[in-house]
């Protein structure tokens, strides 16, 4: 893997079941990791509003702030540092110093994801999942197979937590549950 730029090591994705510790999440992770705002559960308002809380803390502990949305116009108007979208679905123009990070699942969004531009990507799910419960996973195994197609930063994801992470034996990932 060849590093286009340092990300974080450690990110944590908010999801409708840990808002309610998400605030605590954040004070706990380790100084300068990383935030995706999901809360795709919300109306637009009440999303903005529980962003602009959550980013507030998150900057406190120089945590880096990702929206997940598909449009630039949004990373700039909600203040965040880039976004977490999949590269079919991002729409506009990148504004210069956001940070894209691509979802990936396969060979095939991994190139994707390189040809478009990305500055890192999520590759899951690596484990057995709450957010995708049933579906295939890749394993270790191909988990590391994928990330020989990739020059760029992965950070894997899908039923990670620390000991996921020591048996993956992979320095950037990513939890919902796991770091909640």
């Amino acid at each position: 893997m060849r590093a286009r730029q340092t990300l974080p090591n450690l990110w944590l994705l908010s999801d409708r079941r840990n808002d309610g510790v998400l605030e605590q999440a954040l004070a706990r992770l380790p100084r300068g990791s990383g935030f995706v705002f999901r809360h795709y559960h919300l109306d637009e308002a009440e999303r903005r509003a529980r962003f602009r809380q959550l980013a507030a803390i998150a900057r406190r502990f120089d945590h880096c702030v990702i929206l997940s949305s598909d449009r630039w116009d949004d990373a700039v108007t909600w203040g965040s540092d880039g976004l977490y979208a999949a590269p079919a679905t991002l729409a506009g123009l990148r504004p210069p110093g956001l940070l894209w990070l691509a979802t990936a699942h396969d060979a095939r969004e991994i190139a994707a994801a390189q040809r478009s531009g990305a500055d890192g990507l999520f590759l899951s799910p690596v484990f057995p999942t709450r957010s995708h419960p049933g579906a295939r996973t890749l394993g270790v195994e191909g988990f590391r197979r994928l990330t020989l197609d990739s020059d760029l930063p992965v950070i894997a994801l899908g039923g990670m937590n620390a000991d996921r992470a020591r048996e993956l034996d992979w320095p950037r990932w990513a939890a919902i549950d796991g770091l909640s």
